[in-house]
């Protein structure tokens, strides 16, 4: 390659990894909720909340003695079949068996007329 190649491939790199790095999920209330001792830090001494927050962090400076800037817990999710039969995405195709759609691990539901019978469950939160 010469290095015009390299020069730009290295720009789109940094560009990309920096998006990335910047594009971090805020830690849900449920994440966050953490008895004190468990607290794993995750900033720097001084770190202030908007820096805390941005990388993808808890905050809560009211407990002494502990990290103010914490590891969120992971999220508790869980795969729900959608109630909505507009909202089904297919996941099989026409005249597939319940059997072989719960084998590929999909819902079934053999009505409405017009819509996926085997479709994807998806993935909600669960509650604290």
């Amino acid at each position: 390659m010469d290095l015009k190649v390299i020069c730009a491939l290295s720009v789109i790199l940094v560009v990309a990894l920096s998006t990335l790095a910047e594009g971090k999920t805020l830690p849900t209330r449920c994440q966050c909720k953490l008895v004190p001792r468990e607290r794993r830090n995750c900033g720097y001494p001084g770190i202030s909340a908007v820096e805390c927050r941005k990388a993808g962090c808890c905050f809560n400076a009211s407990v002494p003695g502990v990290p103010w800037c914490f590891a969120p817990k992971p999220k508790r999710v869980r795969k729900v079949c959608p109630n909505d039969s507009y909202a089904r995405i297919n996941c099989g195709f026409p005249g597939i068996t319940a059997k072989d759609c719960e084998r590929k691990g999909c819902c079934f539901r053999a009505h409405p007329a017009g819509v996926p019978w085997c479709f994807y469950h998806r993935v909600v939160e669960e509650a604290c």
